[in-house]
């Protein structure tokens, strides 16, 4: 069964997200719980906050599945409902047609950790 998975809408406010991290790699395996990439997103041009505006948070994949495309990179800014990977539940399953749904995950929020992805955030 091939599945899609789209930046989801983490906050209301929010219109994007940059990739800080992809941890999957097409062709590779995850297992239910395998981290897909971490975003940051950034309020601080849409409503007044009491709290840094500024979050970050890890989207991971609630279901055994297969990388098969990832479509985003480090550093890549992405829209909410942007595709940013393929996958699929058997590892050489054709990807031609509709996707039958998209991927169950899970959102984490994080806190930022320079070491993570090698610097300040992007």
């Amino acid at each position: 069964m091939v599945l899609t998975v789209a930046l989801p809408i983490i906050s209301p406010h929010m219109r994007t997200a940059v990739v800080q991290a992809v941890h999957a790699l097409e062709g590779a395996p995850l297992p239910a719980g395998g981290k897909l990439v971490d975003v940051c997103v950034d309020l601080s041009d849409v409503v007044q906050h009491d709290c840094p505006a500024i979050s970050y948070f890890r989207i991971a994949v609630r279901e055994r599945a297969y990388v098969r495309t990832l479509s985003v990179k480090r550093g890549d800014e992405v829209a909410t409902g942007a595709a940013i990977a393929t996958l699929s539940t058997e590892a050489a399953e054709p990807l031609e047609g509709v996707p039958v749904r998209s991927a169950r995950l899970t959102i984490a929020g994080i806190l930022y950790q320079p070491e993570w992805w090698g610097g300040s955030p992007v």
